[in-house]
C-alpha cells in the first residue's frame, strides 16, 4: 500500500512507521510502540498545545534514540511508530477505551473528543493497522528462516507521576514467560551502579495494556521482555548510548543462549 493511501497523512508527513537495520543478523526484533510525538498536519495538533506535545503524555521521551543504538548494538532490526501515542496508541487493543485517549495525564485531548466512527475507523486504517502488520511481516521473515526470535518492546517512563518520584532506573515488564525478564533483572541489578530495576514497575506485564507483547510475542510463546527506562535517563543522545551499551551488556549471555530461541510451550 503506498502512503497516499493512507488518506490522514500528508505529503509532509512521515510514514506510518519505519524499519531501522532491516537486515540485522540478530534473532531479536526490537519495537517501539510511542518513540513519535509526531501530529499528521490534518489532526491540527489535536487541539493541543506544542509545549504539551513534548511532554510525556504525546510520546516516551527518549526511546527513538535508545532503540537506535541499541539495534547497532545487537545488529538487531527495529519497527519504530510514526506517530504520537495520542493519534492512536498502538499499545493497546482497538477495543481499549484508551486507543484512542480523551484524556491524558489529566489533560483534555480535545481532537479525540466526541469522535465519529468513520474518523476512527480512518486512524485504525492509517496508523494501527501498517504498525501491527510491519511488525507480523518481520517476524514472517524470522520464520521462513526456522527462527523464534526475542521480541523486545522499549519504553521510557516519566520519573514523576500524580505527584509522586517513581524512583527505579529502569523496569522489566512481563507475565508467565520468565526466559528473557529474571536473567536481564539479575544482570541489571548487578550493575556496578547499583540500578534500582522494577519487577512489572513502574508497569505491569500483567495489565492487557502491554498489547504489542501479549499479541505478537506472548500469544506465539516468542521469549519477550517488555523494557522501561527513566525518561530523563535517556532523554540526550549520551544518555541513550549508555542506557544501550548497558542493556547490551546486560543481554549478551541471555541472548547466547541457543535454548532461548524456542516456543515456550514446547519447552
Amino acid at each position: 500500500m503506498q502512503q497516499h493511501d493512507y488518506f490522514l497523512i500528508g505529503p509532509e508527513d512521515p510514514a506510518p512507521c519505519t524499519i531501522i537495520n532491516e537486515s540485522g543478523k540478530a534473532k531479536v526484533l526490537l519495537v517501539g510502540d510511542h518513540v513519535s510525538n509526531t501530529i499528521p498536519k490534518m489532526l491540527n495538533n489535536l487541539g493541543l498545545d506544542e509545549r504539551l506535545l513534548g511532554q510525556h503524555i504525546a510520546y516516551d521521551i527518549g526511546t527513538r534514540k535508545l532503540i537506535h543504538h541499541l539495534s547497532q548494538h545487537l545488529d538487531a532490526p527495529a519497527v519504530l511508530a510514526g506517530y504520537s501515542r495520542l493519534v492512536v496508541d498502538l499499545n493497546r487493543s482497538l477495543e481499549d477505551d484508551s486507543v484512542m485517549p480523551e484524556i491524558s495525564d489529566n489533560v483534555v485531548i480535545e481532537g479525540n473528543v466526541r469522535m465519529s466512527q468513520e474518523h476512527r475507523k480512518q486512524r485504525i486504517h492509517c496508523f494501527y493497522t501498517p504498525y501491527r502488520s510491519a511488525i507480523d511481516m518481520m517476524l514472517q521473515r524470522f520464520r521462513l528462516q526456522d527462527i523464534v526470535p526475542a521480541f523486545i518492546s522499549i519504553h521510557s517512563f516519566t520519573p514523576e507521576m500524580a505527584g509522586r518520584f517513581r524512583p527505579w532506573h529502569a523496569g522489566l515488564l512481563w507475565d508467565k514467560d520468565p526466559r528473557i525478564p529474571q536473567p536481564l533483572m539479575k544482570n541489571l541489578r548487578a550493575h556496578p551502579d547499583g540500578f534500582n530495576i522494577g519487577d512489572n514497575q513502574p508497569y505491569s506485564g500483567k495489565h492487557p495494556a502491554d498489547y504489542t507483547i501479549d499479541h505478537h510475542a506472548e500469544a506465539a510463546g516468542l521469549p519477550h521482555v517488555s523494557i522501561e527506562i527513566r525518561q530523563d535517563l535517556v532523554n540526550t543522545e549520551d544518555g541513550a548510548e549508555r542506557w544501550a551499551s548497558i542493556l547490551d551488556h546486560a543481554l549478551r549471555d541471555i541472548l547466547a543462549n541457543p535454548k532461548l530461541f524456542r516456543v515456550w510451550q514446547s519447552l
